[in-house]
């Protein structure tokens, strides 16, 4: 008969009170923020919000740009996804590494790019003597593209790398053309995992307020209603009314990707997919050209305006424009982003290994509550998360601190390195804490000389993905960053403003070489890793 006792071991050993802990914290730092801004709206202001032409006519502006961005953003990261797994092209791996770079840089530096090259003054403006203004409908929905096709690229290509050639080889024998192998193949293949894709990237535009605050002009957004709303007027009432809005299509989006088990036909054996025909490698370097040339001339823009001494009058080489941008605080708040990004690294590392071990090796119903909050996060967009967090720690003694920036972007992107390592966990033998205890090896030595060494490279690239997007997040915390702890990203628009275009380059430049860095130094240390792991094994 099994004891009370018996009964409570045997909960503590599943973890139960470490899991119940991880849970708090996980409730005060997620849960919490989000109930106290939702209990923040009061009656008036939603009927006031509701009940104006300015939010019906900013809905209709952030859905139809988002949409037309989003259908743009597929098919672009669609033909490049093909163009990577599909082709024989050359120096894939320099083409992957030019059409990610514009997730380096934050969204409003997109918008930025376009005002330096197609503004009144801009460079190709001048070149070409194009009139057409880049502000409005089609500079927003331009800008969305260069933020959000690197994302639909990476998750597409993600699908379509582990299609097997099989079926399709089957079919060229058949004589089946190719439409026809595209809609009864490949699409079945690709249909609930690109609705997800689909989700997401319309989520990511829709929540997004750095491209239309630079090149919307009049067209507002909803993103930016709440930005003025809540930063600008202090009416945190009305913004969450508009964050109670786009919480709508992130949730939507979560608990379609919570509930879509079947990313594609399991059936299919991972072999690469190599059919060759006369115009596959050719359209294959016009795509992957065209989209690397676009990304370049951003990047080009930040340059001609961070080292030209007065664009568009006077080319020459100068560091003034550096010298005024460091004058201005910029190098106390380059300070804080560092500081910023690697606190939120190792904290943010530490809490989801700690809460991915608890849910992936120590499994029992007490996980998937916990696995589900953990995952959370994924459904509220930075500038709803950065107003709940004003609106519950306005009043403690970190507002205003670093701490505060560290929490609410540990939170903001937890979820992604939460689930590397998570599926990390999951992928090594179950039975090794049972094998250490019968041997007499406690679970901390397993964890510590056995499961984190395995997972090394994913901790690596957890670090690296807090480290990044910290460096150029402008959601969260535009609502809870003053003078003392303001990260360096919030200058841009502040530059913007003041028509201060070189400093804001400058500051691009400076986010985007600091990212690269990152992911350089990522890349040798797996690099060297598995050379070393090579060596050892001959």
């Amino acid at each position: 008969m099994v004891t009370l006792k018996q009964k409570m071991r045997s909960l503590i050993d599943k973890g139960l009170m470490s899991k119940i802990l991880i849970g708090i914290i996980l409730l005060i730092l997620i849960v919490v923020p989000i109930i106290r801004m939702l209990v923040y709206i009061d009656k008036e202001s939603f009927e006031n919000v509701f009940g104006s032409k300015l939010f019906v006519n900013n809905l209709i502006n952030s859905l139809t740009s988002t949409a037309v961005a989003t259908v743009i953003s597929i098919v672009l990261g669609y033909l490049l996804a093909w163009a990577i797994t599909r082709t024989d092209i050359k120096c894939k791996y320099l083409f992957t590494i030019l059409i990610t770079l514009p997730m380096l840089i934050p969204s409003i530096s997109h918008g930025m790019g376009l005002i330096i090259l197609f503004g009144n003054n801009g460079i190709i403006t001048r070149l070409f003597g194009a009139s057409n203004s880049i502000y409005g409908f089609w500079g927003v929905v331009i800008g969305s593209v260069l933020y959000s096709f690197p994302i639909a690229f990476i998750m597409i290509a993600d699908i379509l790398k582990y299609e097997d050639q099989s079926p399709y080889e089957a079919a060229d024998v058949l004589g089946i053309p190719k439409i026809r192998q595209f809609t009864a193949i490949t699409y079945p293949y690709i249909r609930k995992p690109m609705i997800s894709v689909v989700f997401a990237v319309f989520t990511m535009i829709v929540t997004d307020y750095g491209v239309p605050l630079s090149v919307g002009g009049k067209f507002k957004t909803l993103p930016v209603m709440l930005y003025e709303e809540a930063v600008g007027q202090l009416n945190y009432s009305v913004g969450s009314v508009i964050g109670l809005v786009l919480l709508v299509p992130a949730i939507a989006a979560f608990l379609f990707d919570l509930f879509n088990k079947d990313k594609g036909n399991a059936s299919y054996v991972q072999r690469s997919y190599h059919t060759k025909t006369k115009w596959r490698d050719p359209l294959g370097y016009t795509v992957v050209s065209v989209c690397s040339l676009m990304v370049i001339l951003v990047v080009f823009s930040f340059v001609i305006q961070a080292f030209a001494k007065s664009y568009p009058r006077d080319l020459s080489f100068t560091l003034e424009h550096f010298e005024n941008t460091f004058s201005k605080k910029g190098g106390k708040f380059l300070v804080n982003s560092i500081l910023i990004a690697l606190f939120t690294s190792v904290f943010g590392v530490a809490l989801a290994t700690t809460t991915a071990y608890l849910t992936a090796r120590m499994q029992s119903k007490s996980s998937r509550l916990l696995h589900l909050m953990a995952i959370v996060s994924l459904a509220i967009p930075g500038l709803v998360l950065g107003l709940a967090y004003v609106i519950v720690f306005k009043k403690s003694f970190f507002y205003g601190t670093i701490a505060i920036l560290v929490l609410v972007n540990t939170v903001h992107f937890f979820a992604s390195p939460y689930l590397m390592i998570y599926n990390a966990f999951g992928k090594l033998n179950e039975n090794l804490e049972e094998v250490g205890q019968i041997l007499g090896i406690s679970r901390p030595r397993i964890i510590f000389n056995v499961i984190l060494p395995q997972s090394k490279y994913t901790l690596i690239e957890m670090f690296s993905y807090f480290f990044v997007n910290c460096m150029m997040t402008i959601s969260a915390v535009s609502f809870l960053a003053t003078s003392a702890n303001r990260p360096i990203s919030l200058l841009i628009n502040q530059f913007e403003t003041y028509n201060m275009m070189e400093c804001a380059a400058v500051v691009a430049l400076l986010i985007l070489v600091i990212n690269m860095l990152m992911k350089a130094i990522v890349y040798l240390i797996k690099k060297v890793g598995s050379k070393y792991v090579d060596k050892k094994s001959i």
